[in-house]
C-alpha cells in the first residue's frame, strides 16, 4: 500500500489534493501488451509475475485512512477482480467518510457495475481504443463492454475520468486520436480526458515511447472534437495540466506534475464568467 495525492491517479476534476492509500489484488482481466505493472496484473500467466500477495483487513485499511485523512483507491491492478474487498471497505469507511476510488479497465458486467456503482465516489477509466481490432490486439478483449461501462458509471452518478495511452502504431494516429476523442466527446464534452506518455514495457519494451510532438497533436485533435477538459500530465509544458474555462479561456486551476497548484474557482465556476466547471472542488 502507498500514499500519493489524487492527481496521480489521475484524477483532476475530484477533490483536488486528497491524499489516497492505494492497494492492489494481484491479477487482470486484460492481457494488456505494454503494462508497467504486469507483475501484479499477469501472476500466473508469466514467470516473472508470482503470487506475492499478502492478506488484508479492510476495517484497519479504513482506520489508516481516517487517521491520514485520506480515500482508499485501488490501483495497478484490475479492482473489479477484488470487488468484494470494495465492498467491505465502502461499508466499513462511508459513515466516517471514507471515499473509495478506482482506476479500472472497464470490462464489467451490467449486474457488477449495479452492486459496485453506489460504494464508489470515482473511476478512473483506461480507454486504450475505441477500434475493435486494435483494442483486442492490445488487450485481449472487446471494447464496447468498457463504451458501456463508462456510460453505466456516469448514469449511476459516480465522478468518471478516462485516460488513454498513446502507443506508437496502434493508437496514436490522427485517425484512431479522432476515433477516441469522439467516442469521449459523445459519452460527454465535459469528461476529462487523460493522454498518457506510452513506456516501453512487457512485451512492448522494443518500442518507442510516445513523441512530445503525438502528444500536442492529440490535444490539438482532442479540441477540434469539443473536449473541453484534455490533459497531459508531462512532455507537453504546465499548460497541458491546468483547466482553462471552455468559456472564457481563464485559467481556474493550476497545476504541477502529481499536484494542484492552485484552484481560483469560486463555488465551483469560473471567476470571470461564471461557468460551471465540473467536479468535487471541495
Amino acid at each position: 500500500m502507498d500514499t500519493h495525492t489524487i492527481e496521480r491517479k489521475p484524477f483532476y476534476h475530484y477533490r483536488p489534493g486528497r491524499k489516497v492509500l492505494t492497494l492492489a489484488a494481484p491479477g487482470c482481466s486484460f492481457t494488456c501488451l505494454y503494462c508497467q505493472n504486469y507483475r501484479l496484473s499477469q501472476f500466473g500467466r508469466v514467470p516473472e509475475a508470482p503470487w506475492r500477495a499478502k492478506p488484508v483487513n479492510a476495517a484497519a485499511l479504513v482506520a489508516e485512512a481516517i487517521q491520514q485523512d485520506a480515500a482508499l483507491a485501488l490501483s495497478y491492478s484490475e479492482p473489479s477482480l477484488a470487488a468484494e474487498l470494495t465492498l467491505a471497505l465502502a461499508a466499513a469507511g462511508r459513515s466516517h467518510g471514507v471515499e473509495i476510488l478506482w482506476k479500472t479497465n472497464g470490462f464489467l458486467t451490467a449486474e457488477a457495475l449495479a452492486q459496485i456503482s453506489p460504494w464508489l465516489a470515482a473511476v478512473n477509466v483506461d480507454l486504450k481504443a475505441v477500434d475493435e481490432h486494435k483494442h483486442r490486439a492490445l488487450t485481449g478483449a472487446p471494447v464496447r463492454p468498457v463504451l458501456e461501462a463508462i456510460a453505466a458509471f456516469i448514469a449511476a452518478g459516480v465522478w468518471v475520468e478516462i485516460s488513454t495511452p498513446l502507443i506508437p502504431k496502434f493508437n496514436a494516429d490522427p485517425d484512431s486520436l479522432r476515433n477516441i476523442a469522439a467516442a469521449v466527446r459523445d459519452l460527454g464534452p465535459h469528461i476529462p480526458w487523460h493522454l498518457l506518455r506510452f513506456t516501453p514495457e512487457y512485451r512492448l519494451r522494443r518500442a518507442k515511447p510516445t513523441h512530445p510532438e503525438v502528444l500536442n497533436a492529440a490535444l490539438a485533435i482532442a479540441r477540434e472534437t469539443g473536449l473541453y477538459y484534455v490533459y497531459v500530465e508531462r512532455a507537453c509544458g504546465p499548460a497541458a495540466r491546468n483547466t482553462f474555462c471552455p468559456q472564457c479561456n481563464c485559467e481556474v486551476v493550476a497545476r504541477d506534475i502529481w499536484a494542484t497548484r492552485a484552484v481560483y474557482l469560486v463555488d465551483g465556476a469560473c471567476p470571470q464568467c461564471g461557468f460551471v466547471i465540473p467536479g468535487r472542488w471541495d
